[in-house]
């Protein structure tokens, strides 16, 4: 990588060198101008907006950075969003909101930075930690990977970045997917990425990407059970959703023991273990279902064998639906005595797109063997989708 030619994706003035790392989701940008070959930035580029409480562990930081909550007083960010290591009371970090302006925005001022002492751009491990002058106590937290089992696939990145190359940071916090990069393709990109401590992803043809003012922001996938789980910080990139540019990301798993043991040194709890063994039972279907537009309802099901005895009270019931208008969707869990369960009622008001979630289902009146159902139907018309996948923990 050419130093100066590359933005950090911060829009931050950091040790002398200006810094634009990705921190935002937004509408894809066109190629920038031959005569402008090195702009780089980071923010959400061609994505949507996040609806509140999606992604509640998502702060935005006041040197235009993002992070994620490590513990209820950390804040996990990237290196190249502070200078040094020591103490700092200029950070403000905003939690709890999409809208920036929103008046219920919990406001943190830090008192402490840790920044990877190993870090550079020549040797990568781009982290840091922010200590807030007091806990948000009972915050969400994003648990991070400990191991590369979860490197791979399709990962969910936000931001309030820009949402094209160049662009202003925004004030709703968007999103956008995209796929896993193998380090053999991205050194094509980027001949001297780190492949021990990086990640990439993005599309060969560009068009969704971070940007400035996503710098330090997750990029996140669900874990095995279900349950979002960090495995990048946003870096660095060529651009915002160049083509044959994908972002680059620090890799969490490969740095996680370091971060770790300086969450605890400064005295805040490292996260329980992000991969715990599922806690029971795990049964799923990954074929594609489709949903028809203001048509009859459809379901998908999952054949339950070997249990013993009722369903828990707590039946673990894991969606993953693709759809452009979420609101349309009205969702139920059906026990194979036909009783239905309402996991979600349609909303003309809820614009977003897909519903990833996990919802829980007393069903202990049911019994555990047998066909249960994943029961969808799409009550206006306009907007399409289906089922990528579901699954039971019982």
């Amino acid at each position: 990588m050419t130093e100066g030619k590359w933005f950090i994706r911060t829009a931050l003035a950091a040790a002398g060198a200006v810094v634009t790392m990705a921190a935002a989701v937004g509408t894809a940008a066109a190629a920038p101008p031959s005569s402008d070959p090195g702009d780089v930035g980071v923010q959400v580029v061609g994505g949507t907006r996040a609806a509140q409480g999606e992604f509640p562990w998502m702060v935005r930081l006041s040197m235009g950075c993002g992070g994620a909550m490590y513990t209820e007083s950390l804040v996990l960010t990237a290196a190249h969003c502070v200078n040094s290591t020591g103490p700092n009371t200029s950070i403000t970090a905003t939690y709890g909101v999409v809208d920036l302006q929103s008046s219920s925005a919990v406001r943190r001022t830090s008192n402490y930075v840790y920044r990877n002492p190993g870090y550079s751009t020549s040797a990568g491990g781009d982290w840091a930690l922010i200590r807030l002058s007091q806990p948000i106590t009972g915050a969400a937290l994003l648990p991070i990977a400990t191991t590369s089992e979860y490197n791979s696939g399709t990962f969910t990145i936000a931001g309030w970045g820009a949402a094209t190359e160049g662009g202003a940071q925004q004030r709703y916090l968007l999103k956008a997917e995209v796929p896993f990069v193998s380090d053999a393709e991205c050194r094509q990109s980027y001949p001297s990425m780190k492949t021990a401590v990086e990640i990439c992803a993005g599309y060969d043809q560009g068009g969704v990407d971070t940007c400035q003012g996503d710098s330090g922001g997750p990029m996140f996938r669900r874990d095995s059970a279900g349950r979002w789980i960090q495995v990048g910080i946003v870096s660095y990139g060529r651009g915002c959703a160049r083509p044959g540019y994908p972002g680059v990301y620090a890799e969490v798993s490969a740095l996680a023991t370091a971060i770790r043991a300086a969450a605890a040194d400064l005295g805040g709890n490292p996260d329980p273990d992000p991969d715990p063994d599922p806690p029971g039972d795990t049964f799923e279907n990954t074929n594609n279902v489709t949903i028809p537009d203001a048509g009859s309802a459809i379901t998908s099901d999952i054949a339950v064998s070997g249990l013993s005895g009722n369903a828990p009270s707590d039946l673990q019931v894991s969606v993953d639906i693709r759809h452009t208008y979420r609101g349309d969707l009205v969702v139920d869990l059906i026990a194979p005595d036909g009783t239905a369960y309402r996991l979600k009622n349609s909303s003309g008001s809820d614009s977003a797109d897909n519903v990833i979630a996990t919802y829980t289902v007393n069903a202990s009146s049911e019994a555990a063997n047998g066909t249960w159902k994943l029961q969808v139907r799409d009550v206006y018309r306009a907007d399409t989708g289906y089922i990528d996948a579901w699954k039971l923990v019982f």
